[in-house]
């Protein structure tokens, strides 16, 4: 079939591209022809429009001496002497329009001609008037000298006019023409192109049947990886879920074995050493130096082993509760960060799961404000609503692009998988310049219990 099949849609093709390229160059010719005949129309109509404003001008510049003449009023001069200014003008531009035709460059020469013999008439029968001669002005006015210029004026002019509408009449009859030929060549073109839309619907009928049965097949396996996309994204959901529950775990292990193991044996190494120093009594400087040192090095080693301890699990959340270690973490911030920090914490009623979770949530955001930020003053606050807890952390730093993260960053990905195990939603807004903020929306638990975690307060 598919043998079969070629040799018709090869012949659809051609004769659709026939009638493409037949409708391209019908329609080029018919483009430039009416472009070219348009143009000269436009180029016609302006010079007739500047033939009548010529001839208007010099109408205007008569009546105007005309009434001046009669009254003697001087306001009749300012139409006269407007129209005088601006028939130079069109006379250039008509000049400028003619300057390939010789004949008509010929006529526009003797229209020059009689318009300055009739406006230096104009000017005299104004000079006279302004003079008071009147018997002067009155004798050449009663001359027919006047009329003779503007019969050949309008003469001339209305020779120049039929020329531009002869042109402009021709134009017309080439653009009918354009217009005509592209009328029977899209004609033509549509009916092949009905051909071989009747060739390709015949072609696409038998291949149809066949389309909707790999359709169909496509469409099943897409399903099948769809569905096994769904369940593989539950399983990494519920491993990823799971191992942070294991790695809080451990820490939380961890920390006790510190507590009890580590603890126990600091504090006892220090209780020896201040037995030695109760019984030396006054050692000599160097043994008081040494025993000095061992302590000093003692206390260092309990103060680190509280600082392992709280990281790993702030035993304050157990103390102090949410607010109150909330409120330590930022002043622990500020102090080593060197960034203004304002807190607006209510009380709330969190598990301890949630509770751990909005701790480690402002957590991360302070260390990724300190890393990235370059801010200078952070909000941290928590506020409790009918049935949920709102943790958000606000700061004026540079920002960056939300939609631009790259996959390699874990962090807001970790916070965000982090929120959601616990039945929340994290939203992260920022722009560039304008600061971040990192907002957790958690669900409120009643009667909430408290976490059992080991303190460091020994």
């Amino acid at each position: 079939m598919a043998r079969r099949a070629w040799p018709r849609t090869a012949i659809t093709l051609l004769l659709a591209v026939v009638a493409l390229g037949t409708l391209i160059a019908i329609n080029e010719l018919g483009f430039l022809r009416s472009t070219a005949a348009l143009s000269e129309i436009t180029n016609a109509a302006r010079t007739r429009g500047a033939l009548n404003r010529a001839m208007q001008l010099v109408l205007d510049a008569e009546t105007g001496s005309r009434g001046f003449l009669l009254t003697g009023e001087p306001k009749y001069l300012e139409p006269y002497e407007r129209a005088v200014a601006e028939i130079g003008e069109h006379l250039d531009e008509l000049r400028s329009v003619y300057a390939g035709q010789p004949q008509a460059r010929a006529t526009l020469v003797e229209i020059s001609r009689e318009v300055q013999r009739k406006l230096a008439e104009m000017d005299l029968l104004v000079r006279m008037r302004q003079q008071g001669n009147d018997d002067a002005w009155k004798f050449v006015l009663m001359t027919d000298m006047g009329m003779r210029h503007m019969d050949a004026i309008r003469t001339q002019v209305a020779e120049l006019v039929d020329t531009a509408t002869a042109r402009i009449e021709a134009s017309q009859e080439q653009v009918r023409r354009s217009l005509l030929l592209a009328r029977v060549g899209i004609g033509l073109v549509a009916f092949v192109a009905l051909f071989a839309f009747y060739m390709y619907l015949r072609q696409t009928n038998a291949l149809k049947a066949a389309g909707e049965r790999q359709q169909d097949a496509l469409q099943a396996e897409r399903d099948l990886l769809e569905q096994q996309v769904r369940e593989r994204t539950a399983s990494l959901r519920e491993l990823a879920t799971h191992l942070q529950q294991v790695r809080e775990q451990e820490r939380g292990h961890l920390a006790r074995e510190l507590h009890d193991e580590l603890g126990a044996l600091l504090t006892a190494a220090k209780l020896d050493v201040a037995r030695l120093k109760s019984r030396l009594g006054t050692p000599a400087p160097e043994v008081s130096q040494r025993l000095q040192h061992l302590t000093d090095t003692l206390n260092s080693g309990i103060a680190l082993k509280r600082r392992i301890i709280e990281d790993l699990r702030p035993s304050s959340l157990t103390n102090l509760g949410l607010s109150s270690s909330l409120e330590i973490l930022a002043r622990e911030f500020s102090e080593q960060a060197g960034v203004e920090v304002a807190t607006s914490l209510e009380p709330v009623e969190l598990d301890e799961a949630r509770q751990l979770t909005a701790y480690r949530l402002v957590q991360e955001s302070l260390t990724n404000v300190a890393k990235y930020a370059q801010a200078r003053h952070v909000e941290v606050s928590v506020h409790a609503y009918t049935n949920v807890v709102e943790v958000s952390v606000r700061d004026d730093g540079q920002g960056f692009d939300v939609g631009g993260i790259r996959p390699s960053t874990h962090g807001l990905a970790g916070m965000r998988h982090r929120v959601e195990a616990a039945g929340g939603r994290l939203t992260v807004t920022s722009e560039r310049g304008k600061g971040t903020r990192v907002l957790a929306v958690l669900p409120q638990t009643p009667e909430a219990k408290p976490l059992q975690a080991p303190t460091a307060s020994s």
